[in-house]
């Protein structure tokens, strides 16, 4: 599935059959608080990025901090032999569990050819 990107949020492209439209909601952002849509995929760029504009004036002039697509946390189930594993590794290690697992998936992504990054 293609994505739209504009200042740091990253955004769905769907099409409704019974509408004929394209739209989407930006992803990462908890209750889909952000949707758009237009006609042509130049509309529903234009909606994605005016949608954005707005939300960042709304935040601004109501003086709250933005909410980004990713926020950077992530709860991940494991086994819990893993996490055992990985407690012990890190404390052996002079670690964090947090350091350990960001530096393997960190890792794993260098791994990736950049192309798997852009569908």
């Amino acid at each position: 599935m293609d994505k739209l990107e504009y200042k740091g949020y990253y955004g769905s492209i769907e099409y409704s059959k019974e509408d004929d439209c394209l739209f989407g909601k930006v992803l990462g952002m908890p209750n889909n608080l952000i949707s758009y849509e237009g006609r042509t995929a130049a509309d529903l760029y234009a909606d994605f990025r005016d949608a954005i504009e707005f939300y960042l004036d709304y935040c601004q002039r109501s003086k709250i901090k933005p909410r980004k697509s990713f926020n950077g946390v992530l709860n991940i189930r494991i086994p819990s032999e893993v996490h055992g594993k990985i407690a012990l590794y890190a404390q052996n290690n002079g670690t964090s569990i947090n350091a350990f697992i960001r530096e393997s998936i960190e890792k794993r992504l260098e791994s990736i050819p950049r192309i798997a990054f852009a569908r």
